[in-house]
């Protein structure tokens, strides 16, 4: 469904979720409360992307959590698709996407559920299509928001790029369906950036420097420290 304006359709989703039996796409053309990552504001002017995907899934927490990275290799597809130019895209870990070095996507995942359950699973998206956060408005340090339009000279409504990315989805969620994690996990390391390089993770708690050697089965950052091997579940990653 296509929707003028909203708070966000993050929380839009969360309103509708119980009364939506199948994986319904909610696109807002402008939102006036986007927000990102542990609650962080979301920079959305209008002719951006922005849009959450409900679902109903099977299995515990951490299998739809691996979602993450369907959507990731969902968003590279459409991206592709709408540009030609697969080979400027790149997959960061853990729900970015890249055109050229910069941010130009985002993913945010949200749960509601009982019992260790999952009732709904909202998946939100958020795609620069044609303006990007100023430097000043992002974490310092992170990588640097660009723009579709600016970076390639591509443009393209909210609607179509949706008409783009909801099969792109789909085709991706039937191969995870079939067959697990393993070749999602698979695909999105081959469109892995920095890949055998030194990351910085920050958790809640630490700052972990190491190399960049795999996702594990988990969908876990692996990095190689001085101490040995670090698996890392969350955090913020920088270059």
């Amino acid at each position: 469904m296509i929707l003028q304006t909203t708070d966000s359709t993050m929380a839009e989703a969360a309103r509708r979720a119980p009364d939506l039996m199948g994986p319904t796409w909610i696109c807002a053309l402008d939102q006036t409360a986007a927000r990102g990552r542990r609650g962080r504001p979301w920079v959305n002017p209008q002719g951006n992307f922005a849009a959450s995907l409900v679902l109903r899934p099977e299995g515990l927490p951490a299998q739809a959590a691996l979602r993450s990275f369907v959507a990731a290799l969902a968003l590279r597809d459409a991206l592709a698709a709408v540009t030609g130019r697969p080979e400027a895209l790149g997959l960061k870990w853990p729900n970015d996407v890249l055109l050229k070095g910069g941010k130009v996507a985002g993913i945010l995942l949200e749960s509601t559920g009982l019992g260790g359950r999952i009732d709904h699973l909202v998946i939100g998206i958020g795609v620069n299509l044609v303006a990007a956060p100023a430097a000043t408005e992002v974490e310092p340090g992170a990588v640097a928001p660009v723009s579709l339009a600016a970076e390639t000279g591509t443009t393209i409504a909210p609607e179509d790029f949706l008409n783009q990315l909801a099969p792109a989805y789909d085709r991706w969620e039937r191969a995870f369906a079939a067959d697990g994690f393993a070749p999602i996990r698979t695909a999105w390391l081959q469109g892995a950036t920095r890949l055998g390089q030194t990351l910085i993770a920050r958790t809640a708690r630490d700052e972990i420097t190491g190399t960049f050697t795999d996702v594990d089965s988990d969908g876990q950052l692996v990095l190689e420290t001085a101490q040995g091997p670090r698996r890392i579940a969350a955090a913020d990653i920088f270059f």
